[in-house]
């Protein structure tokens, strides 16, 4: 009798063939697996080349939790964390919805299985009524995100158990029927079923929209445990395999740097010299400060987040105005974030991850002193970062701050810049001035070297940065009192402006 595809769900139909595995062919199986598994762990830990995501998904009772725990007996739960994802936390609400998975991610030569993961949330939305384009919306950021994961050389597995509806009815049936395991039926397994069809066509356009080559999904009939977990681990120790024996590749390719023909900058046009004498500067630093305290106070700042970044040349400014910020706010509502040389902790992570927990809650600034532009930046100009990597940070800073924006937190972006002769003049008055003398180090000057190299790679940041959600602001400063005020009347101009939107 020929097997009856069904054309809706046709991405689960190899998944209701009744795949089965013997007892004594799978206690013969399990063995080995288990053994190689353990194996390949430790060659993880030891190498600490990349770590893996376990991504499992699927129809209740399919087998997610028997999963989880199998695969923490067969190896070492010490270098296994779990992660299950309900309805956000009010702290996590407040955030981008990617926000508790960046926290959650292991590091390399670790493993972590999320439930669900990223994608609960969209199936949700989908079914409650979300429009298609909203839908599509969050599969692409999804597919974003996971391109990203790719690139910084995590492995991803993304599982998705399967049972056909006539089996999920009956297992939920047997469960509902003795007490002892009655416990493990809740409303949502009811719910699925009740709306099985309807479920199965938005998960089969979200796994078909991100089934991607870094990234497919691996489809796992559930109904047979002995199947269910071969399968499983099968898959999960062939792809470590894989990952071992050969280099890894980047995926994806960014765009161009195009560079103008008579090699004029945005950077070069820049008016660095403006006038503001100490008078009428004190007057509007004090109108400026006192109207940020008063929009940091209004009712609805309570419900949007603010993020400002402070980009610039050495000696440009960039502390002097944080203090005149941090001087009108409540020190109860601010942070700011120093950024230096990435820790071996950060290290061990993608890029952006040491930035994701740093932001702020609704209610709050965050203040970043340098920032995520360091990758085309600093990381650029010295080589720390390959091409390939500071040539794709431009799509996923503005990936990153989309998200942000979206979050209701604003991003507002401040390049501070002065000319050569004045960094000379700052660097030894700082040198001179003996409280001055923690601000100047031997990378300063070596970084002027360098100058007309980061210029290049500031103008091109700018170019591919600069965004309507989160723009550019460029500041001339080489006079320290145009350049506080600016900042301040902009910062303020920004609030005023989400404000005003969210009324």
């Amino acid at each position: 009798m020929a097997h009856k595809i069904n054309k809706e769900h046709g991405m689960f139909d190899s998944a209701t063939l009744g795949h089965k595995i013997g007892k004594e062919d799978y206690r013969q199986r399990e063995g080995v697996l288990r053994q190689a598994l353990l194996a390949a762990q430790f060659k993880l830990k030891q190498l600490g080349d990349f770590p893996v995501v376990i991504l499992l998904a699927g129809v209740p009772t399919g087998g997610r939790g028997e999963i989880a725990s199998l695969l923490n007996e067969w190896m070492d739960p010490r270098h296994i964390a779990s992660h299950a994802f309900g309805e956000p936390t009010d702290e996590e609400a407040d955030r981008p919805p990617l926000w508790r998975y960046w926290r959650a991610l292991p590091p390399k030569g670790s493993s972590a299985i999320f439930f669900g993961g990223w994608y609960h949330g969209p199936v949700w939305d989908a079914l409650r009524g979300e429009c298609q384009a909203d839908f599509e919306h969050e599969i692409e950021q999804l597919t974003r995100f996971e391109r990203m994961l790719a690139s910084e050389g995590v492995l991803l597995m993304k599982f998705w158990l399967h049972l056909p509806k006539a089996d999920l009815k009956k297992r939920l049936k047997q469960l509902e029927s003795d007490p002892l395991t009655a416990w493990r039926v809740c409303d949502e397994d009811r719910w699925f079923l009740k709306n099985y069809d309807q479920i199965l066509d938005a998960c089969q356009q979200m796994l078909q929209g991100t089934n991607l080559a870094f990234a497919p999904w691996r489809v796992v009939e559930g109904n047979d445990a002995n199947y269910r977990a071969i399968s499983v681990g099968q898959q999960l120790l062939d792809a470590l395999n894989a990952r071992f024996d050969k280099q890894f590749q980047p995926y994806g390719d960014a765009a161009p740097l195009l560079p103008s023909v008579d090699g004029v900058r945005l950077l070069d046009k820049l008016e660095l010299n403006h006038k503001l004498g100490k008078q009428d500067y004190e007057r509007r630093l004090a109108e400026a400060q006192g109207r940020l305290n008063q929009l940091t106070r209004k009712r609805g700042f309570k419900k949007m987040g603010v993020i400002t970044v402070f980009e610039g040349m050495d000696a440009a400014g960039k502390g002097g105005s944080i203090r005149r910020i941090t001087a009108a706010l409540d020190v109860r509502q601010y942070g700011i974030v120093p950024i230096a040389a990435p820790t071996d902790e950060e290290r061990a992570q993608p890029y952006l991850w040491r930035f994701w927990r740093h932001v702020p809650p609704h209610g709050q600034v965050r203040i970043f002193d340098r920032s995520w532009y360091g990758r085309v930046l600093v990381e650029r100009v010295e080589g720390f970062a390959s091409q390939f990597d500071w040539m794709r940070g431009y799509n996923e800073i503005n990936d990153f701050e989309a998200q942000l924006d979206a979050a209701n937190i604003i991003v507002v972006k401040f390049w501070l810049a002065i000319d050569s002769d004045e960094q000379l003049r700052r660097f030894k008055e700082r040198e001179s001035i003996e409280w001055k003398h923690f601000k100047i180090t031997d990378e300063d000057w070596r970084n002027r070297d360098r100058w007309d190299d980061y210029i290049v790679a500031a103008s091109d940041m700018i170019d591919r940065t600069s965004s309507a959600i989160a723009p550019w602001h460029l500041i001339g400063a080489n006079n320290k009192y145009h350049a506080r005020v600016t900042i301040l009347e902009t910062l303020c101009d920004a609030i005023e402006a989400r404000l005003k939107r969210k009324e």
